[in-house]
């Protein structure tokens, strides 16, 4: 089992690498803005890749990130065709792309966190008056 684990994470982390490159450098679609991609999780029978990305300065745009995901998945065929030139595998995995939520969620939970200790410093700073 741990050896199958490893396997999968192996070759997602290589598929992370080259669609990194391939999506910044091969792919000219001008709706596509500037795609980091997080991760990529591959399933154990190496059928579908789950490649989970973030569009930089953009996250606050529903419009734009509808727009980068309309271009990411109109180019999939093609970077599926470049995976399986670049990376040695029997069976290159179709695949999926989702917006990653995380990094949004981060920044609004520390805006959060930094209000709260704002406002407790200021109810402590009033109490000690």
């Amino acid at each position: 089992m741990a050896g199958e684990f490893s396997r999968t994470s192996r070759i997602g982390d290589q598929l992370q690498k080259e669609l990194a490159s391939l999506i910044q450098f091969e792919v000219k679609d001008p709706r596509l803005g500037l795609v980091t991609i997080n991760e990529v999780r591959v399933a154990k029978d190496l059928g579908y890749a789950d490649i989970y990305y973030t569009v930089l300065g953009k996250d606050d745009q529903p419009e734009v990130l509808a727009e980068n995901q309309e271009a990411l998945d109109s180019a999939k065929g093609f970077l599926r065709g470049r995976l399986a030139k670049e990376v040695k595998l029997r069976v290159m995995p179709h695949l999926r792309f989702h917006y990653d939520q995380s990094v949004v969620n981060g920044s609004r939970m520390s805006a959060l966190i930094d209000e709260v200790i704002r406002d407790d410093e200021a109810k402590n700073g009033n109490e000690s008056e």
